[in-house]
C-alpha cells in the first residue's frame, strides 16, 4: 500500500518570521514597561498621596521590670520542649518592641505602638509611623505612612506570624492594592529563620489574642 504524503497547500511567506519576532518583542516590551515603569510609578503616586515627609512621634515606651527574665524562662522551656505559657499585656508588648533588633529602616520600636487588642477577630491594633521608599530608591529618601494598622495573627509551619489586614490614614483613602501588597509578608518572618528565635517560634502551639493580653503556649 502506498504511503500517504501530506503536501502543504498554503503559500509560505518569508515575512512570517519577522511578524512573529516583532510580536514577541512587542509583548516583551509591554511587560517590561508595565513591570518596571507603570506599576512602580503608579504605586509611587498612590503612596505619595497618603504619606508625609517626616515620621510622627510615637509615645515613649516604658520598660517593664522582669520582662527579659520572663521571656528567658519561656524560651528555655520552649527550647527544651517543656509545656509553658507566656502572657503578655499591652505594656509588655510595647516593651518587647524595645528588644527587637534594628534593620536598615530602623527597629519596630520606631514604627509601631500597640494600642489595643481585638480578641473576637484575633487582631493586634497599632499606631504606626512606617518608613516607605520612593520610586527613586537609590536616593535613600524616605516618606512615612502615619496612621493605624491592624495585624491579624495566624499560624504557619514556622510558628505564629502577624500580617496587615487594615490600614487607616486620617482623611486619606488607602488603596486596596497597597494593602494587598503589604499582606504579602509577615512581620515575624525575619525571626523565623533566626538561629536562636526560630526554634522557639516553631515550638509555639497557640498564639491567642485576649481583650487585654496575648497568651502564648508551647509544648511537645
Amino acid at each position: 500500500m502506498a504511503k500517504i504524503v501530506k503536501t502543504p497547500t498554503g503559500e509560505f511567506h518569508s515575512g512570517y518570521g519577522c511578524i512573529i519576532m516583532t510580536a514577541a518583542v512587542g509583548v516583551f516590551s509591554f511587560l517590561a514597561w508595565w513591570m518596571f515603569y507603570y506599576v512602580p510609578i503608579t504605586l509611587d503616586k498612590e503612596i505619595a498621596a497618603i504619606s508625609q515627609d517626616t515620621p510622627a512621634p510615637l509615645p515613649q515606651i516604658a520598660p517593664v521590670t522582669g520582662l527579659q527574665e520572663k521571656l528567658a524562662a519561656f524560651a528555655k522551656a520552649a527550647s527544651a520542649g517543656t509545656p509553658a505559657t507566656l502572657t503578655l499585656s499591652i505594656p509588655e508588648l510595647n516593651a518587647l518592641l524595645l528588644l527587637t533588633p534594628d534593620a536598615a529602616t530602623g527597629g519596630y520600636k520606631d514604627m509601631l505602638r500597640v494600642r489595643g487588642l481585638d480578641a473576637e477577630k484575633s487582631l493586634i491594633l497599632t499606631d504606626a509611623s512606617l518608613p516607605m521608599n520612593t520610586a527613586r530608591f537609590w536616593e535613600e529618601k524616605k516618606r512615612y505612612l502615619v496612621g493605624q494598622i491592624d495585624f491579624l495573627t495566624e499560624k504557619t509551619a514556622l510558628g505564629p506570624d502577624i500580617k496587615v489586614v487594615a490600614v487607616r490614614v486620617p482623611d486619606k483613602k488607602v488603596p486596596e492594592e497597597m494593602i494587598k501588597g503589604m499582606q504579602m509578608y509577615g512581620y515575624f518572618g525575619p525571626y523565623h529563620n533566626d538561629a536562636t528565635l526560630g526554634p522557639i517560634f516553631k515550638a509555639i502551639r497557640e498564639f491567642k489574642v485576649q481583650p487585654d493580653s496575648i497568651v502564648i503556649t508551647t509544648g511537645p
